[in-house]
């Protein structure tokens, strides 16, 4: 299985399909660092460049399942990708409107996503189906996934400005009712979680969608099971560049701390 994310957010699908698995799984993780962040493309040109990379992704991974651990990306490319690859099973993600209409009480839900997510007419969609009796809260949290990157790497959070990023998500009605759930709609947000709870300006309930995401994809695993590709010896990281902030050294050690006995820069191969 390839789990792929603009990042490293991804990883908390990873730590959570390691988790579930217990280790019956071969996982590869593939970061676009080159082309990160996704909210600044423009659609047509970010679907064809999903289209085309997945293609040299392929090449080095022997993965039958293919995880789209961004929502930014599922909702642009998912579609085009199972078209140009059906011979492989894609998952995507999006955020997680569904079951944060089940689980409000107050009936004002905060989602926190990437500007791109925000803005996608699926977005729309999901909430108008699933949440149109709610009041739903979008926010597009602009350095939200780089403190969450910032935090893989320092360890340090600004708590500052995580507040100034998630403040919009959380609101008072007129009425006296106030946001009772928020959408981690970024697979990067869930790095963040203790921070978020203590950044929160009330308590609320956070909805992370790692978990759910992960038992979608070991179901379509065990559907895959026949169309497998030759097994490679170690689990793989597949980069296309240099991660901002990050010296070499400091990624190799990071994604070797996960579990990813290989990296491979895809512009050095």
């Amino acid at each position: 299985m390839l789990v792929f994310d603009s990042g490293l957010g991804g990883l908390t699908v990873a730590r959570a399909l390691r988790r579930l698995a217990a280790g019956q799984v071969r996982l590869d993780y593939a970061a676009d660092f080159a082309g990160f962040p996704y909210g600044d493309w423009e659609e047509d040109a970010l679907k064809a460049h999903l289209v085309a990379l997945m293609g040299r992704l392929l090449q080095r991974s022997a993965a039958s399942v293919v995880v789209i651990a961004c929502n930014t990306a599922s909702t642009v490319a998912l579609e085009a990708l199972r078209a140009q690859y059906p011979h492989i099973s894609f998952v995507g993600t999006v955020p997680a409107i569904k079951p944060a209409a089940q689980a409000t009480q107050s009936g004002v839900i905060g989602v926190l996503a990437t500007p791109g997510t925000v803005r996608r007419e699926y977005t729309e969609k999901l909430v108008h189906t699933f949440a149109w009796h709610h009041r739903v809260v979008l926010h597009g949290a602009r350095g939200l996934a780089a403190l969450a990157e910032e935090k893989l790497r320092t360890g340090k959070v600004d708590g500052e400005q995580l507040r100034r990023e998630i403040a919009p998500a959380f609101v008072q009605a007129a009425d006296g009712a106030h946001t009772d759930v928020v959408v981690l709609g970024c697979t990067h947000y869930p790095l963040l979680l203790p921070e978020l709870r203590k950044a929160a300006p009330w308590p609320v309930l956070f909805i992370d969608p790692s978990d759910a995401i992960a038992r979608q994809a070991l179901r379509v695993m065990q559907q895959a099971r026949g169309r497998k590709g030759a097994a490679a010896p170690l689990q793989v990281a597949l980069l296309t560049g240099e991660a901002a902030g990050w010296t070499r050294w400091e990624l190799v050690n990071l994604l070797e701390g996960e579990g990813f006995g290989k990296i491979v820069m895809l512009e050095d191969a």
